[in-house]
């Protein structure tokens, strides 16, 4: 495929020479790109905090990079279970993104005032405050508590919605009422509120040769943040109003940071996947970024002309299943996958003029569809500066942790 990108080809020498040494398969991080990404990201925050979303990481090394930076500030985690690993770890700041049933998880929080003090979790339910009590056997800690505001557009009295089916509270009065409920409840302080809107945050609007459907997107996105911003001010003013020493509202992710900081109400904005920029990631009009992380697959056969067949390769992303869940290949240029087999779990053909240039034992260099899933597929990112790798680092896997 055509690249977005100015010098693809200075590229794939560079990461051919810094990775000679190493037999595919294998992944690294272009740490030059990476440092890059994070400080557009501060740029784009304009001031305000950036808290790291470990889910588009799964890298410790690449997410103490990321905060030793000025400008970023404690970490969005995506288990309650990797929560505590972190914050036994060292980190002091850690936000569970997603409402836990860990009940191991919570019995350890409510044992321990270190973890208690550090580990935030995730409520959008009374029924949740019920469980978590259940949960902590004889721990007194008290547990700290966010709400999760639901930031779907909706429209013609509900029955168009846009954006992901995430918390039932969708009201000020209903963040407020949970507000209240957690208040309410011995063993529980309530610190901070989250929104994240993600169908401005993680949907491209500059779809490729779909224009129309590019607008599209582009009139639904405006329409969102302006309802969304009148709707999180007045939810925080909601939640403010029962418990005034709330400590922080979060919200926007990669695609919105710039939109979501500007609103009065949000005190930090949460981004992961725009430090390694995945695929998904490149087609946006308000901002672009540097692939930081690449996957090679080595070249295994040469079943005939136009053609060659790399090992591995189904390595598909979450969500809707589609083109745009799989891989892309990168580097070299012009390489595509055979729509009769796709990308293989043991081999993928691939074709393409450069197919002819590749000769058995080359790399070919693969992007993943979503930044921090590709850590679940190697146990460590080789970590690339100019034309060397300077150092190994483990992904969480690499660590034997697998949270989901």
């Amino acid at each position: 495929m055509p690249s977005a990108f100015p010098h693809p080809a200075a590229d794939r020498a560079r990461y051919d020479r810094a990775t000679a040494h190493l037999d595919a398969p294998f992944a690294v991080c272009d740490l030059e790109a990476f440092d890059a990404n994070a400080a557009d990201l501060v740029r784009r925050a304009g001031g305000k905090p950036l808290r790291v979303a470990s889910k588009s990481v799964r890298c410790r090394a690449l997410l103490e990079r990321a905060l030793a930076r000025e400008g970023f500030h404690g970490v969005m985690a995506f288990t309650l279970a990797e929560a505590v690993w972190l914050a036994r770890g060292g980190l002091a700041d850690v936000l569970v993104g997603y409402p836990s049933a860990d009940r191991a998880g919570y019995a350890e929080l409510a044992a321990d005032p270190k973890l208690a003090a550090a580990v935030t979790v995730m409520v959008d339910d009374p029924a949740q405050l019920a469980w978590i009590d259940a949960a902590r056997g004889g721990g007194t800690q008290e547990i700290r508590v966010c709400l999760e505001l639901d930031t779907s557009l909706r429209l013609l009295g509900g029955r168009l919605r846009f954006g992901a089916r995430r918390s039932p509270l969708h009201s000020p009065g209903q963040l407020a009422d949970v507000a209240r409920a957690v208040l309410r409840r011995p063993g529980f302080r309530l610190v901070g509120v989250m929104a994240y809107e993600g169908h401005v945050a993680g949907v491209g609007d500059r779809v490729p040769g779909r224009p129309l459907r590019s607008a599209g997107v582009r009139v639904m996105q405006h329409a969102a943040r302006r309802e969304l911003a009148e709707r999180r001010a007045a939810a925080v003013r909601a939640v403010r109003a029962v418990a005034p020493d709330l400590e922080f509202v979060n919200g926007g992710g990669t695609g919105s940071v710039q939109h979501t900081a500007a609103e009065d109400a949000v005190t930090e904005v949460a981004a992961g996947s725009g430090l390694l920029m995945p695929r998904l990631f490149d087609h946006y009009t308000s901002f672009g970024g540097r692939p930081a992380a690449l996957f090679a697959l080595p070249v295994a056969r040469r079943p005939g002309f136009g053609a060659v067949t790399v090992l591995g390769g189904g390595y598909p992303a979450s969500g809707a299943p589609g083109a745009d869940r799989l891989p892309v290949p990168w580097l070299p240029e012009g390489l595509r996958y055979d729509p009769a087999e796709g990308a293989g779990e043991v081999q993928t053909p691939l074709l393409g003029p450069p197919a002819d240039d590749l000769l058995i034992g080359d790399r070919v260099w693969f992007r993943h569809a979503k930044s921090g899933e590709l850590a679940e597929r190697f146990d460590a990112l080789h970590l690339i500066e100019g034309d060397r790798v300077v150092s190994t680092a483990p992904t969480y896997r690499g660590e034997g942790h697998t949270f989901l």
